[in-house]
């Protein structure tokens, strides 16, 4: 057995169905063995594709997603994928080629110091030296990308630990003891070499497969936190609560924390991989003016959000009361002291407090309710502007809305476009929107959807893609199609980065670097063989919806290119 078998074997145990790679010969050994242990083994056509499309497996099933590259460029393509899936607190195992370990450092071809580069981005990193280390070093991978605060770890795969005994021995040209050295120069050379395949294989074939997985450990709430959050919470007359990523670290559970915000009564604001939670209608949910009811309320409920941007760095917050719930010591009290800080998880957390709490906030949510209906107002009179040319993307999104069916997730990359579509598009279920996260990455989009639709192959992914976003990775249409994997695309093409150009111009009165082309997008799929159309008004792009929907579930992914118009919807959105 060589080490990609190994590999292979360990990456079934820990209950891995996708490996995601871009091939290199350093890492053959191992997505081909995958492949004939039933792994399904997907292609990216770059890298940093494969590890979006892990790290989308990884949030919708809590099994960390996997992916392996190639050494060197292979693997430093992938580093903003990974910082990602760090800042977004998402374990991922990604596997790195890497130089045989007896030429580390005498410039073997992509030999470069890849440790001290990936400990940068990841939570922990580390290299295989021998062959009988492989087994160990995965499961103790496995085990730190999901304890604690989870997030990426890198394993290091040097090309003689992967490959067979009897090649890397031909490789090294270590010489039998038939063919014996000709001088004490060969002899020497020959002793070091012998004696390094000696150690890197020893112990090969006693590696063993049956140790017991270990169960991620986490902080875990006290019962009495539970009661001194009751009791501030019975204080209050106006709480809210906002529920971020940080909440839903375990997508096993997430029906389970929806059923407890719904006992709980408060009004919630849900963010991340906490859009959806609550479905498509909810009472309790808000929308619109976070800001003004967090400035009104008596009590504020952090659930894995920190007192980051988002919230103006805890400004938002002020001197009024307020409990966190983290995972993360660190994002506990980032910016902000609490009333009260619980370091544990903040979904097991409030499925606990709604087994011994239930709330009614009647006038409280009757207020925030005929706010959040009169922002809607405005937006529906925003959706009917006339635009420049195009399409205005408010109503756009308005018209998208009620044919996404039940079954929906939407994947979102981009800028202005995308974050116009958060405000008017209602995630139908948990676990239904992926977004890039703090890090605002874009590029996200084929990845995640590839991710998403290998996990959910029943339902339509749909990506939200600026038409700069989208030039990042498009050409993952091929893989859509060479893997049979029906996504479809709405680009929003205005010609520009509009969420750049809305501040740039206003600033420092110049487009430079800002401008794009109204270019055919669609074609680029239809070069792979997917389909797509280019809509420049309303009825062309509602009749090209139902036609992707209908070629997306024969087998066919489709590109909807939509020439959209300028608009203020989102005029003073730069962030600090």
């Amino acid at each position: 057995m060589n080490g990609g078998e190994i590999i292979a074997k360990v990456l079934q145990k820990q209950g891995v169905k996708f490996l995601f790679t871009l091939c290199g010969g350093h890492v053959s050994p191992i997505f081909v063995s995958a492949q004939k242990l039933g792994i399904r083994v997907v292609d990216t056509r770059h890298e940093v594709n494969s590890v979006f499309a892990a790290d989308a497996v990884s949030r919708l099933t809590g099994i960390p997603g996997v992916a392996v590259v190639t050494a060197g460029p292979g693997l430093t393509n992938t580093i903003t994928a990974v910082k990602n899936a760090a800042l977004a607190q998402s374990p991922l195992i990604l596997l790195g080629g890497g130089a045989a370990t007896i030429l580390k450092g005498r410039g073997s071809l992509q030999d470069i110091d890849q440790l001290s580069i990936m400990k940068a981005v990841c939570k922990y990193s580390t290299t295989i030296s021998k062959v009988k280390e492989i087994v160990p070093t995965l499961e103790k991978a496995f085990a730190i990308a999901q304890e604690g605060v989870p997030g990426p770890v890198y394993v290091e795969c040097p090309i003689d630990t992967l490959y067979g005994e009897e090649l890397v021995r031909s490789w090294y040209g270590a010489k039998s003891k038939e063919e014996p050295p000709k001088n004490l120069q060969e002899r020497v050379v020959q002793w070091y070499i012998n004696n390094h395949a000696k150690n890197l294989f020893a112990g090969k074939e006693s590696v063993n497969f049956n140790t017991p997985l270990v169960k991620p450990n986490y902080p875990k709430h006290s019962s009495s936190q539970v009661d001194k959050a009751i009791a501030k919470i019975k204080a209050a007359s106006k709480p809210v609560m906002l529920i971020g990523s940080g909440a839903m670290m375990n997508p096993q559970k997430a029906n389970e924390l929806a059923n407890a915000v719904s006992k709980l009564g408060i009004p919630v604001y849900l963010s991340g991989m906490g859009r959806g939670l609550l479905g498509k209608e909810n009472d309790l949910q808000m929308r619109h003016h976070r800001k003004d009811c967090i400035k009104e309320s008596d009590l504020i409920i952090l659930a894995g959000v920190p007192n980051d941007f988002r919230l103006d760095y805890g400004n938002h917050i002020g001197g009024r009361k307020f409990i966190s719930i983290n995972r993360s010591k660190e994002d506990l009290t980032k910016n902000k002291t609490p009333t009260l800080a619980i370091h544990a998880d903040p979904q097991d957390f409030i499925i606990a407090l709604s087994q011994k709490y239930q709330g009614n906030y009647g006038s409280w949510l009757e207020t925030l309710r005929a706010r959040d209906a009169k922002r809607e107002a405005n937006i529906n009179e925003q959706a009917n502007a006339e635009v420049n040319r195009g399409i205005n993307p408010i109503k756009l999104f308005r018209d998208l809305e009620p044919q996404l069916d039940e079954n929906t997730i939407l994947i979102a990359d981009g800028g202005d476009f995308v974050a116009t579509s958060a405000y008017t598009l209602r995630p139908r279920k948990p676990l239904s929107w992926l977004d890039p996260g703090v890090f605002g990455t874009l590029g996200v989009g084929a990845g995640f959807a590839l991710g998403a639709k290998l996990v959910f192959p029943e339902k339509d992914v749909w990506i939200i893609y600026g038409d700069g976003s989208a030039g990042y990775s498009l050409m993952e249409y091929d893989t859509f199609v060479r893997h049979n994997l029906p996504v479809i695309s709405v680009i929003g093409n205005d010609a520009c980065w509009s969420q750049i150009a809305r501040d740039q111009v206003e600033f420092l009165q110049s487009d430079c670097a800002i401008n794009l082309a109204f270019s055919d997008y669609q074609n680029i799929g239809k070069a792979f063989g997917a389909e797509g159309v280019r809509v420049e008004s309303l009825d062309q792009f509602n009749a090209a919806v139902i036609e992707a929907k209908t070629l997306s579930r024969k087998g066919t992914p489709y590109i909807i290119n939509a020439i959209i118009g300028k608009t203020d919807f989102r005029k003073g959105s730069i962030s600090m």
